[in-house]
């Protein structure tokens, strides 16, 4: 059965692309294409409920939307559209729609730039040692867990658990709750009928958290959130705390699934992580910009009618980021699949005053590299049970990840933990 049309379409959107429709699933690459041979650099575009945005896949266009925050601006109130569509609508989560719009990411000028730097130094409070060894630590005992079984579905087991488990430890988050963060997650960010229920049980696992921190706070990033001279209200804490997990998850389990995935079907990525002919770190950052983890991210609205690539965008319109088109952009890449090797020009993080902070990419680095390493030395023979077509990708508009990753391997014995970590030898 079709879904309702939410708004009345303007003429520059009819007979536009519907972003996740099973086209887009299939292959997100191919309809990015398509639209850049159809309209350039910005492509009208269709978001659920046939809402209309454009979506940015040029790179210098990208940047330009990043960069200029009083023309592409952050506040959802800015959006023409946004009193029209119904509270329930399944993507205003990732949009900014109701306690959502609360978040530093949605706030502009002074504000932002006091909650994004209250942020980022809570975030940079983590011992980088620490977080290595937390790291190594959960890691070993997933694989542990999985290692005698000869089988495993790498999604679900290991690469969905880790960054949660590590991040939930930075901020303060009880271990018990980790299972139930990540189906949450992951049901947010699919955008169905589960992505309301999800974001609301993101919201009280948070709630929960500052009620902790505030009466006993303790050496985590929420306490020392919560402690900042900038003063967040108990609503802004939980909402900033929302989106350090939620960025700091999903972006870190699908960087990390999608290089497996690559090193498990491409000779060149198994000679980077399994050879070592080149360092785990620059073969994370190939993956990047070939298979970035957030394909789109929203969004921006214009503050005035706004000249971008070859159209005219009106006032109050919703801009989406197409940080993996832009990642491709022949401009930047002539040759199809070249290889950037070097380059830290992906978009990969957004860019500009919005973009994610340094301490948090240092993190997701070190829990992607320490995961891979610790994978491939308990389980050197890891290969995929089942053709790469058969795998099946996650029903996201804003991720590309995978749903599953099902891999065999020669089972191995358990080994001997010492309780106290590594001993002297």
């Amino acid at each position: 059965m079709p879904k309702p049309v939410l708004v009345e379409l303007p003429d520059s959107h009819r007979g536009a692309i519907m972003l996740g429709d099973p086209t887009y699933h299939r292959d997100p690459a191919d309809v990015f294409s398509e639209l850049r041979r159809a309209y350039g650099p910005v492509a009208p575009v269709l978001l659920d409920g046939q809402v209309p945005a454009w979506l940015v896949l040029g790179h210098r266009e990208l940047i330009q939307v990043t960069t200029d925050t009083a023309l592409f601006a952050r506040s959802v109130a800015r959006w023409r559209l946004r009193e029209q569509i119904p509270a329930e609508w399944p993507l205003w989560p990732m949009v900014g729609g109701g306690p959502a719009g609360a978040s530093l990411l949605y706030t502009e000028g002074d504000e932002h730039r006091q909650r994004a730097g209250a942020v980022s130094a809570a975030l940079a409070g983590i011992d980088p040692v620490e977080v290595r060894a937390q790291c190594e630590a959960h890691a070993e005992d997933l694989v542990e867990s999985l290692a005698h079984r000869g089988h495993a579905e790498l999604m679900a087991q290991y690469a969905l658990l880790l960054p949660v488990m590590v991040m939930g430890w930075a901020l303060g988050v009880p271990g018990d709750e980790n299972e139930a963060l990540v189906a949450a997650a992951t049901d947010q960010l699919a955008g169905g009928d589960r992505a309301l229920a999800g974001h609301q049980h993101l919201h009280r696992t948070m709630q929960k958290l500052v009620g902790r921190v505030r009466e006993r706070p303790g050496a985590d990033v929420a306490s020392r959130l919560a402690a900042d001279p900038v003063g967040l209200s108990d609503e802004q804490l939980c909402q900033d705390l929302m989106v350090t997990l939620l960025a700091g998850h999903q972006t870190t389990a699908h960087w990390m699934g999608n290089a497996i995935y690559r090193m498990l079907i491409d000779p060149r990525h198994t000679d980077a992580f399994v050879r070592g002919r080149l360092a785990v770190s620059q073969a994370l950052r190939e993956v990047l910009w070939d298979d970035t983890p957030t394909a789109i991210f929203a969004g921006r609205w214009t503050s005035r009618p706004a000249h971008l690539g070859h159209v005219t965008i009106p006032a109050g319109d919703l801009v989406l980021l197409g940080l993996a088109a832009a990642n491709r952009d022949p401009h930047l890449r002539p040759e199809p699949g070249a290889g950037m090797r070097g380059s830290r020009a992906y978009l990969s993080y957004s860019h500009g005053p919005h973009s994610c902070p340094d301490p948090a990419r240092d993190a997701a680095e070190t829990i992607v590299t320490a995961g891979i390493e610790v994978l491939l030395d308990r389980l050197p023979d890891l290969h995929l049970a089942y053709p790469p077509e058969q795998v099946r990708w996650q029903r996201s508009v804003w991720m590309r990840g995978l749903e599953s990753l099902p891999v065999d391997f020669t089972p191995t014995p358990p080994t001997t933990r010492y309780a106290g970590g590594t001993p002297w030898i």
